[in-house]
């Protein structure tokens, strides 16, 4: 058996959310589209997992097993009729952990404005503060949903229309407490390379962008001025200075109470040459596929106890299989 983690790819980020049909008809609204459903009736809980699938995205026509940039929403029944439900969103106590999801989009102005005419509400707008070139978009369960523009601002401010088709699910942002030790974790143990780095000193924080080549390879450079707008299937590690040092500091995983954020999935080339390279460089396990009934999936633990889904990509184990 073997794995080359070349091969691998952030297939999803999965959050929990209250109603999905309120929530499919938001990402939707974002030109993301339902590419699979799994239902566990039994367990009394469905799967959706959405993904931009025009013909001008970078993941069409392939098995989901085998995209970048997907979206898993879990509802677990009945949380639509409870009025007291609502999730941890990860950017406030005592839930903060994750941070947001990221599309990029063509024309940001455009975009930013065909959103706010549906009646979707900001956290914060293009003209809010001094970053005048991103926005955050809140989801129906406050989810924060980051817009970037794939342009430079300043070159789309008159542009009044935008194309849906050309959106990409560019990243998912979590909060890491040792950038050293989740940087050694991301790169050494789960194969990805650094694309991009953003020092903010006078602010105290630092943000890491990591990738797998995918499709499209790698950029030729991991600082400030690489351009990932146009990518699928990034994690972005933010640090806050100092973290690291405070022996009681820890963030909340998302699957502990109050739960929001679930875990981010990577799929492989060959799941169990893959976790048995895990065995090897003795990571935390949450979940090996020998545990429990599901021995399809697998589930390892990152340095803050988020947790990494593993599963196959079926394009390695027949290209015919389009799940």
């Amino acid at each position: 058996m073997a794995t080359d983690p070349q091969k691998w790819k952030l297939n999803h980020s999965m959050i929990r959310v209250k109603d999905p049909k309120v929530s499919i008809k938001f990402y939707e609204h974002l030109g993301m589209k339902v590419v699979r459903k799994i239902e566990f009736p039994e367990a009394k809980f469905d799967l959706y997992f959405l993904g931009y699938d025009s013909p001008k995205a970078h993941s069409h026509g392939q098995p989901v097993s085998s995209r970048q940039g997907l979206i898993e929403l879990t509802h677990n029944y009945g949380t639509e009729n409870d009025p007291d439900y609502k999730v941890a969103n990860g950017n406030s106590d005592p839930g903060r952990g994750f941070g947001h999801t990221c599309i990029s989009v063509d024309n940001i102005q455009a975009a930013c404005q065909r959103i706010e005419d549906a009646g979707y509400k900001f956290q914060k707008k293009l003209t809010d503060g001094r970053m005048r070139n991103i926005a955050f978009v809140l989801d129906p369960d406050g989810y924060w949903v980051e817009i970037i523009g794939q342009s430079p601002h300043d070159q789309t401010e008159e542009v009044k229309t935008t194309d849906l088709e050309s959106y990409r699910m560019n990243h998912t942002m979590i909060r890491v407490k040792d950038k050293d030790k989740s940087l050694k974790f991301y790169q050494e143990v789960m194969g990805m390379s650094l694309i991009r780095t953003s020092v903010n000193e006078g602010a105290k924080f630092n943000l890491y962008f990591l990738a797998y080549p995918g499709e499209k390879g790698l950029p030729d450079s991991a600082n400030g001025s690489s351009s990932t707008a146009d990518r699928e299937g990034i994690l972005e590690l933010t640090w806050n200075y100092g973290t690291e040092n405070d022996p009681d500091f820890k963030y909340h995983n998302g699957n502990d109470e109050p739960q929001g954020f679930g875990h981010i999935c990577v799929s492989v080339d060959d799941l169990e040459a893959a976790c048995q390279r895990f065995e090897d460089l003795k990571v935390n396990w949450k979940k090996r596929l020998t545990d429990g009934r599901m021995n399809y999936v697998a589930f390892i633990l990152d340095p803050d106890n988020y947790w990494v889904e593993l599963i196959q990509n079926e394009k390695y184990k027949d290209p015919l299989v389009k799940i």
